[in-house]
């Protein structure tokens, strides 16, 4: 997240003019050892392509390579990464040939989310099984390379726009895992019209109801708000407006509101208090 705050800088400073640039640059050199290399068009693996409405993030040749090293070049693509009928189990079928192709792919894909959020679930998947990778999970790899394969192009548009509002956008897969089941929670940030920020992963404690876990994830999204606000205050770009926060239980809505704590609730007692606290200052708004 911190890379696409710099590009999103990177505009700022782009449509700024040239007077405003020199002096920004010169602050910057009278506190830090740094030299002016132009306008960005490469960082540690990732293209930057200018155009008429901003910039645009692309992963194309690393997704390149991740696919020839998976031997997988000619492979037809497939239309979605993950299959999500079939939930992937530890223990499920015989151990993969090739332990540490397995990690070696997962790793670098896991590379591969700074600009592809599409496959970030698909991709937490895959990392749950790297201590042990069966047969089935190594398809499951290939699938998300066959989708990678007819998706080479996409990467992730960043725009010039108000940096006045941050909007949340969160999900939970409760009791997911066959194996544990934990659910899985996820989340998006909007700061303005730019994606800058996303996440997918199991919650470290088991929900005993699915609007449990949907409000981990909202504690999580809230938490996160106010790590990201900080960090804009800091930069001079300080939010007036409430954290935005959209879930869609309404059994978790309500908690988030509802100052009566229920028995069925204690158990989340922490999560509750903290999200509250914040919705009762005004800082998070709950849809």
């Amino acid at each position: 997240m911190a890379y696409v705050l710099l590009y999103v800088d990177d505009i700022i400073l782009s449509t700024s003019s040239d007077t405003l640039r020199k002096s920004i640059m010169s602050l910057l050199f009278s506190e830090f050892a740094m030299k002016d290399l132009g306008p960005l068009s490469y960082f540690l693996g990732i293209a930057v392509t200018r155009h008429s409405g901003g910039l645009f993030l692309s992963q194309k040749q690393y997704a390149t390579e991740i696919i020839e090293r998976a031997g997988m070049a000619s492979c037809k693509p497939s239309s979605t990464p993950v299959d999500t009928k079939a939930k992937l189990s530890a223990s499920t079928g015989s151990p993969t040939d090739d332990p540490s192709l397995y990690r070696s792919l997962a790793g670098a894909l896991q590379y591969l989310t700074f600009t592809r959020p599409d496959i970030s679930y698909a991709v937490q998947q895959i990392c749950l099984f790297m201590h042990d990778p069966r047969h089935e999970h190594m398809n499951a790899l290939k699938r998300m390379i066959r989708c990678i394969q007819g998706t080479i192009d996409l990467g992730l548009h960043l725009y010039p726009s108000s940096v006045s509002s941050l909007i949340y956008y969160t999900d939970a897969d409760w009791g997911g895992c066959p194996d544990t089941r934990r659910s899985t929670s996820g989340y998006c940030v909007f700061l303005g019209d730019n994606l800058i920020s996303w996440s997918s992963k199991r919650q470290p404690t088991l929900s005993r109801s699915s609007a449990e876990a949907e409000y981990r994830g909202v504690a999580n999204v809230v938490s996160e708000s106010c790590w990201i606000r900080n960090l804009l205050l800091e930069l001079l770009c300080p939010i007036s407006k409430a954290t935005l926060v959209y879930c869609d239980n309404v059994s978790a809505v309500y908690l988030s509101g509802n100052p009566v704590q229920h028995q069925r609730t204690k158990h989340v007692e922490m999560d509750i208090h903290f999200v509250r606290e914040k919705v009762a200052k005004g800082h998070v708004v709950r849809l």
